[in-house]
């Protein structure tokens, strides 16, 4: 039955308002956030993610969002050991230092979460893919990291989650500052060449430090970089706190720490008298970070004061 004037212009309505509800809702689930790279808006509940840093994978796991893709963690071809039960089969599309930008593509991506200080070259082509949100975050602040899981959790629609998580953190920190007297830490990443110590304002060492360390690193790491040049083994004396956190990213750091234990240099350590060097996951504590990742950290240092 053909539609009156009447009816047409009002059907004609109906749908012109529809319309315009869909736009105005639309626009209410968009968002627009400050980036390294300028202003970037994003919809809301991107459905599929890419990751090109660690920090952002930890986040996206950590408030429910399983990415389609990440890039492979320091030490490893895929996604540090802390992450792979939640991430399952993810695609690594390169490393941090090197990124696949055709695998890329093939993940077909709403939205892309990138690392911070991301080369502008690669942001203009990534950003040709998707919206590539880089946070402007500086280095080694003690808040750092949740600067970086607010911003990757604001990109997911997914605030409330980060916030509830960061709060977990803070609070287990505090109770663990009460457990014992302030004690010195230091934190050192072994390596074939030799050990590497680990600034005072990385990310694991600020959890040492809300936790009640005194985190040291002796003096030996430069202003602005992440660790210290490999030590001697007669230089290990720098580092002898009362706690000695020792982390390996694989294999050949294994074989050389297991090397460097039998030296006398290593046995005259204090700390090694004393019993309390704690070996620990160098993939997570010299590369991570996250609310997981502080999490992770956080067990090891409740298990090392029991």
């Amino acid at each position: 039955m053909p539609l009156s004037l009447s009816a047409g212009r009002s059907l004609l309505g109906m749908l012109v308002g529809l319309g315009l509800f869909a736009l105005a809702v639309d626009q209410a689930s968009a968002r627009t956030l400050d980036t390294a790279y300028g202003e970037v808006e994003v919809r809301d509940q991107p459905e599929r993610v890419v990751t090109l840093y660690e920090g952002a994978l930890d986040t996206a796991l950590a408030v429910g969002v399983t990415p389609l893709a990440a890039v492979s963690t320091r030490g490893s071809d895929g996604v540090a050991s802390y992450l792979q039960d939640q991430a399952g089969d993810i695609a690594v599309v390169g490393t941090a230092r090197e990124i696949n930008i055709e695998s890329v593509v093939a993940q077909r991506p709403d939205v892309i979460l990138a690392a911070p200080r991301l080369p502008e070259e690669q942001y203009q082509l990534l950003s040709r893919i998707a919206p590539t949100l880089v946070p402007a975050s500086e280095p080694y602040q003690p808040d750092t990291w949740k600067e970086e899981a607010r911003f990757f959790a604001q990109a997911l629609g997914r605030e409330a989650q980060v916030e509830d998580t960061i709060a977990k953190v803070e609070q287990r920190a505090a109770e663990l500052s009460e457990q014992h007297p302030q004690a010195s830490a230091s934190l050192v990443r072994w390596m074939p060449q030799g050990a590497l110590v680990m600034s005072e304002a990385i990310f694991s060492n600020t959890l040492l430090s809300a936790s009640g360390f005194v985190v040291s690193d002796g003096d030996v790491v430069k202003q602005g970089r992440p660790h210290s040049d490999p030590l001697s083994l007669e230089n290990l004396s720098r580092i002898d706190s009362d706690w000695l956190f020792l982390a390996t990213l694989n294999n050949e750091g294994d074989e050389a720490l297991a090397s460097a234990k039998s030296s006398p240099a290593f046995a005259r350590l204090d700390v090694v008298e004393r019993g309390q060097v704690v070996p620990v996951d160098g993939q997570l504590w010299t590369s991570a970070s996250g609310p997981l990742a502080a999490e992770a950290i956080l067990d090891d240092i409740e298990k090392a004061q029991r």
